[in-house]
């Protein structure tokens, strides 16, 4: 069975990376440039992992991950940001988000979401 993933990063350059480090372990059903279309991108496309960078214009990744797991408590949500904080983690968390990934340390993603 596949791992079905959707990329939430306001840099085009940065989901291509991610892709390119998800190759042969996951597929990607979507892409989105910031938190809100995130919300309807969810609804449609039920993806395994959602992987949310955290800093977009219209919606942060922390509010689309309160607002996907609202309504849909069974999301995955994998924060992945250039941001590694201790208070940025903890509301990731209390936002829904199950993992915490630093974009410095990408390949750890393959630790979560490995080959099936």
């Amino acid at each position: 069975m596949t791992t079905v993933v959707l990329i939430v990063d306001d840099s085009q350059p940065m989901r291509e990376l991610i892709k390119m480090t998800l190759a042969g372990v996951a597929e990607i059903v979507g892409e989105c440039a910031d938190g809100a279309d995130a919300l309807a991108a969810y609804k449609r496309l039920r993806p395994d992992w959602v992987l949310m960078d955290i800093g977009m214009k219209n919606m942060d990744g922390i509010t689309a991950t309160r607002q996907i797991t609202a309504a849909h408590p069974q999301a995955r949500i994998m924060i992945v940001t250039d941001y590694n904080d201790d208070d940025l983690r903890r509301a990731a968390r209390e936002a829904g988000a199950c993992q915490f990934i630093v974009k410095e340390n990408l390949l750890d993603i393959l630790e979560i979401l490995p080959a099936e």
